[in-house]
């Protein structure tokens, strides 16, 4: 059995058209959300206009969802109908690995299964948010605490994590100085997150025009690194440095801001290869790492976190029929800072 969902699919890479997609009926441990609003990512951007290789068309991508459970399979013990949940970047894991048994789900080592452009165990396509409803596994769902807008909490599941989980990782709290690279979808989570946990917290941007918004959500300085002298007045400043922007950057010169045992961690994704010289690692013991989301757990402690906080996206909701404006408007940095889509206008 299955049924019908409206969506928006790229049939090609020019644009997402409406049209119907089928969802099967929930499975033993599977929940069926309607899907309420759902977050507009550069990676869905990436994938609809065939940026990366290895997109299947046609394809409906969108992996920051917020909904309500409508139907649950008669095994499900960790949901109930009327429940608000979420869903992320992936929907399965082998749950067999080192890294899934350690609560790692997106390091799983044969790959977990990403919400679109990938291959469930019914060995059906996987179709993301950009939806009104969506089948997913209960234990790859979570849970919306109350006091967090869904709206707001969309963007939570795909740019708020892979902000939180670097953080945490890397120590960010009281005594660290902590840069984040780039003020947009990304940035401004990873501002209020490293702000929250109690860190002195820098915006290092090309230019100034955001920098009101910056000091606004938690900034305590922000910098244009176009200014030449900015990176020798910064020098040996930080101990932790997250890049979020995915121009190709200097390396060396960022690793340069970093103090002795700093870290900058990598979630952008630039284009092209990295280059540096391995001395501006060696010469005082710098870390350089990338990090991509986080687990199941970690993603519902960083909801919780946010609840407790009163954090959330800062969002621009729009309908429907305007997402393929809206995928121009991201390209052009034209939003603040996260557009989320209106199921409801499907």
């Amino acid at each position: 059995m299955t049924t019908v969902a409206k969506a928006y699919v790229a049939t090609s890479a020019t644009e997402l058209q409406p049209g119907l997609i089928e969802r099967r009926e929930p499975g033993e441990f599977e929940v069926r959300i309607s899907i309420k609003f759902t977050g507009v990512c550069h990676s869905d951007i990436h994938t609809a206009r065939g940026e990366w290789a290895g997109v299947n068309y046609p394809i409906v991508v969108g992996h920051e969802i917020a909904g309500i459970v409508e139907a649950i399979g008669p095994k499900v013990s960790r949901h109930v109908v009327g429940d608000r949940v979420g869903v992320g970047c992936f929907v399965d894991s082998c749950r067999e690995c080192d890294n899934c048994l350690a609560g790692e789900e997106q390091y799983c080592l044969s790959g977990a299964v990403s919400t679109y452009n990938s291959t469930g165990r019914d060995g059906l396509p996987t179709a993301g948010g950009y939806s009104t409803s969506i089948v997913v596994d209960e234990n790859y769902v979570l849970r919306l605490p109350e006091g967090i807008s869904m709206e707001a909490a969309a963007p939570l599941l795909c740019a708020g994590i892979t902000m939180y989980s670097p953080l945490r990782t890397w120590g960010a709290g009281p005594g660290k100085r902590v840069a984040v690279i780039g003020f947009g979808g990304l940035g401004h989570m990873g501002v209020k997150f490293a702000a929250a946990l109690g860190a002195d917290v820098s915006v290092l941007s090309q230019s100034l025009k955001k920098q009101e918004d910056a000091l606004r959500l938690g900034a305590r300085t922000y910098f244009a690194m176009s200014d030449p002298d900015a990176f020798d007045v910064l020098r040996g400043h930080f101990d932790l440095i997250i890049n979020t922007v995915s121009a190709d950057l200097d390396i060396d010169r960022y690793l340069s801001l970093l103090a002795v045992d700093g870290a900058l961690i990598m979630v952008g994704l630039p284009s092209e290869p990295l280059t540096l010289r391995v001395w501006s690692l060696a010469g005082s013991r710098r870390t350089l790492a990338g990090s991509k989301l986080g687990g199941i757990a970690q993603t519902q402690e960083m909801l919780e976190f946010c609840a407790a906080r009163g954090l959330s996206a800062e969002v621009e909701v729009i309908p429907a029929d305007k997402i393929n404006d809206a995928f121009d408007r991201v390209i052009a940095s034209d939003v603040r800072y996260r557009f989320v889509i209106d199921a409801s206008t499907f």
